[in-house]
């Protein structure tokens, strides 16, 4: 059970945030603006950061790329999954024309159901995951350098 629990708890962490973001944008009327959503990856990048070292302080000289690599996907993947709730409950419940607001943005009268939405909303996060844990992971991993074993 130990195994999970660092990740679930920097998941938590980071879906904390980026309700935290979404919430704070939503209370200035900024959450329908695309490029505020940048931010989500610095959110994302630095839990899946922390994860990874604090799993990398906890295994000591053990630790293994695979398994800090498991650690940030699997973070990262809890949020992903949670956020994607939260934003569907927003969507729904909250805030039932956000997405004809965030859909004016385009300037165009698209049909689209909640479902697309959230379903694209999980794939972000799965992608964002994927490209910041492998690039996390070049902090820690164990350099293969001639001259560093020098």
């Amino acid at each position: 059970m130990k195994n999970i629990s660092l990740p679930i708890k920097y998941g938590l962490y980071i879906t904390a945030g980026l309700i935290a973001y979404f919430l704070l944008l939503a209370a200035f009327g900024w959450h329908t603006n695309p490029f505020f959503s940048l931010f989500n990856g610095f959110i994302t990048g630095f839990g899946i950061y922390e994860a990874i070292k604090h799993y990398k302080d906890e295994k000591g000289h053990t630790f293994s790329y695979t398994g800090g690599f498991t650690v940030g996907i699997v973070s990262g993947f809890i949020a992903a999954i949670l956020f994607t709730i939260f934003f569907t409950f927003y969507a729904t419940e909250i805030n039932p024309n956000f997405l004809e607001q965030l859909l004016t943005v385009f300037a165009n009268d698209y049909n689209v159901h909640i479902g697309l939405v959230s379903f694209v909303v999980a794939i972000m996060g799965f992608a964002t995951t994927v490209v910041l844990t492998l690039t996390c992971m070049q902090v820690f991993k164990k350099s293969r350098n001639m001259l560093q074993n020098a």
